[in-house]
């Protein structure tokens, strides 16, 4: 599904990823790992169009995404949970659902489009612990609670693959069993999916690890 082969990614006059290359196959979970400052969060900005000169080759389902805008790229079918999580903290959980919901395309879902209600009710099935949070707002959630409700907002986009930045960093264990069995739940379904951890939450149970140092791949994907 994404095939991304020799990126090079610079900030300013600082190159931060060298001749990457790596792939995501239908419904494959596959690890990236690294220390702080590794460029994982830097790959996953460069698969959604945000990083500012990028050089190679990104491919989703064979078609080049490489200098598409990122609500384009959104719009393709992939699905974003940034480490910073980016939600509107004066709104409430459901609030933060159902804005997330309008932005899915009914020519990416390929015919029937679910209603915003029964979208709802697939992410808190999955996240039930959001089930008595509806009416909270955003700002007074934990961060394990944001986490959640975080992947649960970009769930509601109907994404066909998953772009993760550290998922399970800095929360509460009993809420990173709660996100990892999600998130393998997920994978059950056939959800593939690219995710950046340090924390070797998931790589047991990934198909692929893939260890960046410095800025570039040290294992064959």
């Amino acid at each position: 599904m994404l095939e991304i082969t020799h990126l090079n990614v610079w900030y300013g006059a600082a190159q931060a990823l060298f001749d990457v290359s790596l792939t995501v196959g239908r419904g494959e979970l596959v690890v990236l790992q690294g220390l702080n400052g590794a460029g994982k969060s830097t790959l996953l900005q460069a698969i959604m169009g945000l990083s500012p000169h990028a050089t190679g080759t990104i491919c989703y389902q064979k078609k080049s995404i490489l200098g598409l805008e990122p609500h384009t790229i959104a719009r393709l079918g992939l699905g974003y949970v940034p480490e910073d999580r980016r939600l509107f903290s004066g709104l409430t959980v459901q609030e933060n659902l159902h804005i997330a919901a309008r932005i899915q395309r009914a020519e990416r879902a390929g015919g029937a489009v679910l209603s915003i209600h029964a979208r709802q009710e697939q992410v808190l099935a999955l996240f039930p612990a959001l089930k008595n949070m509806l009416g909270r707002k955003a700002a007074h959630m934990s961060g394990g609670e944001q986490q959640m409700l975080s992947i649960a907002r970009t769930l509601m986009t109907s994404p066909a693959l998953l772009l993760l930045d550290e998922p399970c960093e800095g929360i509460a264990p009993v809420l990173v069993e709660a996100i990892r069995d999600a998130l393998l739940h997920l994978k059950g379904t056939g959800m593939p999916m690219l995710v950046a951890e340090q924390n070797a939450i998931l790589s047991s149970r990934a198909d692929r690890v893939i260890t960046l140092v410095a800025g570039q791949i040290a294992n064959t994907p």
